[in-house]
């Protein structure tokens, strides 16, 4: 699976809440930075190229969805991250967000306790 570039991956996204869509519906999802339909469109058959996106054809017009999951897709990411950023350490991740504040002791309790009940 290759690596999706920030645009991409904002795409990606509008595919999967979407499900199956045109490139107008999903330049109507997009609120900033709006790119110019035929960028979309290069950007989508970009994503169709790199294997996360296929189409079905209705005359010129395509329909557009994805063929890799958000859950396939997040596990390649969150292990990438793990391995790149916290020498795949879940313990160095877990403790990063609790020293940026991100996590909560509550919430650190409710993981221990979803491992606890996996035993």
């Amino acid at each position: 699976m290759q690596k999706l570039t920030n645009k991409e991956e904002e795409i990606m996204h509008i595919l999967w809440k979407l499900k199956k869509a045109f490139v107008k519906d999903v330049l109507a999802e997009i609120t900033e930075d709006q790119p110019h339909y035929n960028t979309l469109s290069t950007i989508i058959r970009n994503l169709e190229e790199k294997g996360f996106v296929s189409h079905n054809a209705y005359g010129n017009t395509h329909q557009y969805f994805p063929v890799v999951s958000m859950e396939d897709y997040r596990k390649r990411f969150m292990n990438n991250a793990i391995e790149n950023y916290f020498n795949n350490s879940y313990k160095s991740m877990v403790s990063f967000f609790a020293q940026e504040d991100k996590i909560s002791a509550e919430e650190l309790r409710e993981i221990l306790e979803i491992i606890e009940k996996k035993k």
